[in-house]
């Protein structure tokens, strides 16, 4: 078990003269740099983009339908981990109504739980195949409001990593939080980030 390393990438526009800023968060066995890369296909032109980056690679050691305490520390400290992102923005003069968020798998998951246990009107989240985290879900854990902000969820059918039961319980605890969440599900979809996503977050999220 591990703690996280502060280790966060800066791209994009300088605070100075950028209209929002977006927190990044890769996937299993990725790298902040990979999901950097996304700054290419979605609208981020105007934006500061902060990506932490996972300490060997993963957010926390099991799956996330584990106990949470089969995860810890690691998943507290990557919890801890994207505050610090978070204040990091605040620091450079970004609001939270002009931060936004973006995760895919494992990155998408620790997203959803951060932004649910912090709930607020944030300039919006994309969750690319992602849900709560834990093996059943306690919505003790969950407060504040985010007041109608826009929240989108994609996700396969069939993904073999998350499954869309886990999809739909998040959808609604993040609803019940105030989040205007549009959830796309595709059939078959492979366990990726596709074009059409993509477009729908620039729709939904950013456009």
């Amino acid at each position: 078990m591990y703690t996280h390393e502060k280790k966060i990438i800066q791209a994009g526009k300088p605070a100075g003269q950028a209209q929002k800023a977006v927190v990044l968060l890769h996937g299993r066995g990725s790298t902040a740099q990979g999901i950097l890369s996304l700054q290419h296909r979605l609208q981020l032109e105007d934006a500061l983009l902060l990506a932490p980056q996972a300490t060997n690679g993963t957010w926390y050691p099991y799956t996330f339908l584990a106990p949470v305490t089969n995860n810890q520390p690691a998943l507290d400290s990557a919890l801890a981990l994207v505050d610090e992102v978070v204040t990091e923005a605040a620091k450079q003069g970004i609001p939270p109504e002009k931060l936004y968020f973006v995760g895919f798998s494992q990155g998408a998951c620790l997203l959803s739980e951060y932004v649910a246990r912090h709930a607020k009107h944030y300039g919006g989240v994309v969750i690319f195949t992602g849900g709560l985290i834990g093996e059943s879900l306690d919505q003790a854990n969950y407060q504040g409001d985010f007041e109608g902000m826009p929240f989108l969820i994609t996700s396969g059918n069939r993904d073999p990593h998350v499954p869309l039961e886990r999809v739909e319980e998040s959808t609604t605890i993040l609803r019940q939080l105030g989040a205007n969440v549009h959830m796309k599900i595709y059939p078959d979809k492979p366990h990726s980030i596709s074009d059409d996503e993509i477009l729908l977050a620039n729709e939904v999220i950013f456009g």
